[in-house]
């Protein structure tokens, strides 16, 4: 279960990594623009948050797997917070999602089947670490 967590935070720094290209894929500043700025700046607010969230995840895992093991109280409610958020990012990317405008080709259908994959294990990895 260790190995899994690390690996599980290297997915997300990786992850983190590749989501700063997200903003030039997806031409978010052209979208963007037609915003009120202040609903500009909250939407960057937003995503710079979730990056952060991220990115912290990944080197908690990768940093600190045994204190996320220990069975302690704070272990499991982390690795409970971070479940929940990887499967609400699974079921959002199912349920709410409209996909029918994203860029079309097989690079980002096999894209979209990888960041799946991984939401899909990060929420089996830190499930498994909650109920250890």
């Amino acid at each position: 279960m260790r190995t899994l967590l690390m690996l599980a935070g290297l997915g997300q720094l990786v992850l983190a990594l590749g989501s700063l290209a997200i903003p030039r894929v997806l031409r978010w500043s052209e979208d963007t623009a037609k915003l009120r700025p202040l609903t500009r700046q909250v939407f960057w607010t937003y995503a710079a948050y979730i990056w952060v969230t991220n990115v912290c995840f990944g080197v908690l895992s990768v940093l600190m797997p045994d204190q996320l093991l220990d069975h302690s109280p704070l272990a499991r409610a982390v690795t409970g917070y971070i479940t929940a958020y990887w499967a609400s990012r699974v079921l959002v990317q199912f349920f709410y999602f409209d996909r029918s405008a994203a860029p079309p080709g097989a690079f980002y259908k096999l894209a979209e089947v990888a960041l799946v994959g991984l939401f899909i294990s990060l929420t089996a990895i830190y499930g498994c670490a909650a109920m250890a």
